[in-house]
């Protein structure tokens, strides 16, 4: 009796996404290889994000609300929303695309809080299944909101919230400060999931990719990958060592090629460049984001930061507690290309918004950071296969990467080992 062996597929990328990819592809029985330019798992977009699994979070941007909100704000260096205007066909073809995925903003709400709720299962069994440790916080997440009509509008969007199956109640400013005590500001009342959760997206990433090396994966760190191409059916993969691209000239015998069965493309915003020279359109952008992780170097520092993860749909900042030291505070949409460079005119909001809330709380002693969050039009990641039978796409998660990525790993993982290349 012969036994067909297993499928050999390659991930580029290892980010949350790429490496829960990996995971779910392993544990369906296919010989997975995980190429990663940096030396270590998650050292880009799922470094250090705001730390919430958030089907409360589900709602896609698609709304004339944002539009007009984003024309506001566009001269404020300090605006949730920042769009440089220097022209770019790319920014203004995906920001046209963005407009035009307006009147399926209901549909793609729905679509992902579904996505949301199974990831949240998916992930709490992993994390079980693999002894995975990341400073979970059971707490549930808290949106509050400083007058009625952004309480009204929220209430709308609970309603369609529902609608994909997510359960989750309003609280007046009493019931506000019951579940969170350390909270101050001028609120007027809020909504409380009860079912969502936080975590360090770091810790977790880390851990399942040991997880997957337990699994068989090969993993390639320090590998940059130059090129994909089809050939006769499969893919061949070019890379080099990544301390190689930094060289102006790169030793012909450092780039390796080699041939797999398929490829999954997990690559965040680099994503696009693979899919075009495979003929495959991928509108996705980087939208940079901020984060502050606050170190909380005494006990009274530590009472006095909130434990419940939160967030303030006016400011765009989210948080969480990240263990008993750390607290996490992130936010900002940032449209100005592939820049990662931190401003203090970005950072000094999140900052005087810790103030205003929790001014008994020192942020004397902070590291800040900034991702590129790969964001696609309709704010749905592309889970699919391209146009070449042996290529897909798993990608443009957008500010929602850790909330979906497990749900989008199982399912582009059936995907691509339900029939052989």
């Amino acid at each position: 009796m012969t036994t067909s062996k297993p499928q050999t597929i390659a991930v580029i990328g290892a980010g949350i996404t790429g490496v829960t990819t990996a995971y779910m592809l392993a544990r369906k029985g296919a010989d997975v290889t995980l190429f990663e330019a940096s030396p270590y798992p998650a050292m880009e977009t799922s470094y250090a994000n705001g730390g919430q699994l958030s089907a409360s979070n589900a709602e896609v941007w698609n709304s004339a609300t944002t539009v007009l909100k984003g024309m506001k704000w566009m001269f404020k260096s300090g605006a949730p929303l920042l769009l440089n205007p220097k022209p770019s066909w790319h920014k203004y073809s995906w920001l046209a695309e963005f407009v035009a995925a307006i009147p399926k903003y209901r549909e793609n709400t729905i679509q992902t809080v579904q996505w949301a709720l199974e990831a949240r299962a998916h992930l709490r069994s992993i994390a079980a299944e693999e002894g995975i440790n990341f400073d979970r916080e059971e707490r549930g997440i808290l949106h509050f909101y400083g007058t009625k009509a952004e309480f009204d509008t929220a209430a709308k969007v609970t309603d369609l919230l529902a609608q994909g199956g997510l359960e989750r109640r309003a609280v007046t400013p009493a019931e506000i400060t019951e579940i969170e005590p350390t909270l101050k500001g001028d609120i007027y009342g809020g909504f409380f999931t009860d079912s969502d959760f936080t975590g360090d997206i770091h810790k977790f990433t880390s851990e399942l990719a040991k997880a997957c090396v337990r699994r068989g994966v090969t993993l390639r760190m320090s590998t940059f990958v130059s090129k994909v191409d089809t050939v006769q059916g499969r893919v061949a993969i070019s890379s080099h060592p990544a301390d190689e691209a930094r060289g102006a000239r790169r030793k012909k015998d450092a780039i390796l090629t080699e041939e797999f069965d398929k490829v999954v493309i997990c690559s965040g915003v680099r994503s696009r460049d693979f899919a075009a020279h495979l003929g495959d359109r991928l509108n996705v952008y980087p939208v940079k984001g901020y984060s502050l992780t606050i170190n909380l170097e005494d006990e009274a520092n530590q009472a006095a930061a909130p434990m419940v993860s939160l967030l303030d749909d006016n400011a765009k900042i989210v948080t969480s507690r990240l263990g008993k030291s750390r607290f996490r505070v992130a936010g900002t949409a940032e449209f100005n290309g592939y820049n990662k460079d931190i401003v203090w005119n970005r950072v000094a909001p999140m900052l005087d918004w810790c103030h205003t809330h929790f001014p008994e709380m020192s942020t004397e002693s902070y590291q800040s950071w900034a991702g590129l969050r790969p964001m696609m039009p309709n704010m749905l990641p592309r889970v699919a296969q391209g146009r070449h039978p042996a290529v897909f796409y798993n990608t443009g998660h957008g500010h929602l990467g850790w909330t979906l990525s497990a749900a989008t790993a199982d399912i582009i993982s059936e995907l691509a080992t339900a029939q052989a290349a």
